[in-house]
């Protein structure tokens, strides 16, 4: 009687306790990604928070049922709450890291985007406290919202020349942010009228502004108690609220 009660119990629990399942079509190395049968390419995918640890080098190409795939993108939530992990080398197959991709990973103090990506997702690094600095490669065109947000360790951040738009609080709360360096002139939109890129950045002292950039918007500088000096280019039109 108590074995069939039990089994009961556990059909019960199992039918109201939801199963979290991650697809993925093939593993390599301890690196899992779905292939796409139209694009003959693969993309990095998660098989669970915490499912990656320690160093990571992501190859160019993967072999999978006698073909070889060109690893061409970090999926969104890749690499989400993976604390474990430590540094990334991104191969220069990769042309975009997806919403979220790093988001959480409290443990990465280093990450290699090669000059191939394009564009940086939502959220794709957000809350990685333990990254000190980062290098945007000048391939990459767009920053998505909130994409460094809540890095408390960053410190310096070069923007290139390439990149033409930069998310809402893209930068927010990066508390320890020192230095930015400012390169992206064929940039025109920083934010929306919400809110800015380094809102909440309040050990920023000093910021050159992009000569395309034609509006500042609401609450450009917000919590900035460090600035002490602005250039403003000549092409701003508006300085909103």
């Amino acid at each position: 009687m108590r074995q069939i009660i039990k089994q009961i119990f556990t059909a019960i629990c199992l039918a109201v306790i939801p199963i979290v399942a991650f697809a993925y079509d093939v593993e390599v190395d301890g690196i899992y990604y779905n292939i796409g049968n139209s694009t003959k390419t693969a993309t990095v995918v998660s098989n669970g928070k915490n499912s990656y640890s320690g160093r990571i080098t992501i190859p160019k190409r993967v072999s999978s049922g006698g073909m070889t795939y060109p690893v061409t993108a970090v999926g969104d939530e890749a690499f989400e709450e993976c604390n474990k992990l430590t540094s990334v080398t991104i191969p220069n197959s990769v042309t975009s890291i997806g919403d979220a991709a790093f988001s959480y990973c409290k443990g990465l103090t280093s990450v290699t985007i090669p000059n191939s990506v394009t564009s940086i997702g939502e959220s794709a690094f957000s809350n990685c406290s333990g990254l000190t600095s980062v290098t945007i490669p000048n391939s990459v065109t767009s920053i998505g919202d909130g994409a460094f947000s809540g890095c408390s360790g960053l410190t310096s951040v070069t923007i290139p020349n390439s990149v033409t738009s930069i998310g809402d609080e893209a930068f927010y709360g990066c508390s320890e942010l020192t230095s930015v360096t400012f390169n992206a002139e064929k940039c025109t939109k920083m934010g929306s009228y919400s809110y800015l890129v380094f809102i909440g950045c309040t050990s920023l002292t000093s910021l050159t502004i992009g000569d395309r950039v034609t509006i500042i918007p609401n609450y450009a500088f917000y919590g900035c108690s460090g600035l002490t000096s602005v250039t403003i280019p000549n092409s701003v039109t508006s300085i909103s609220e």
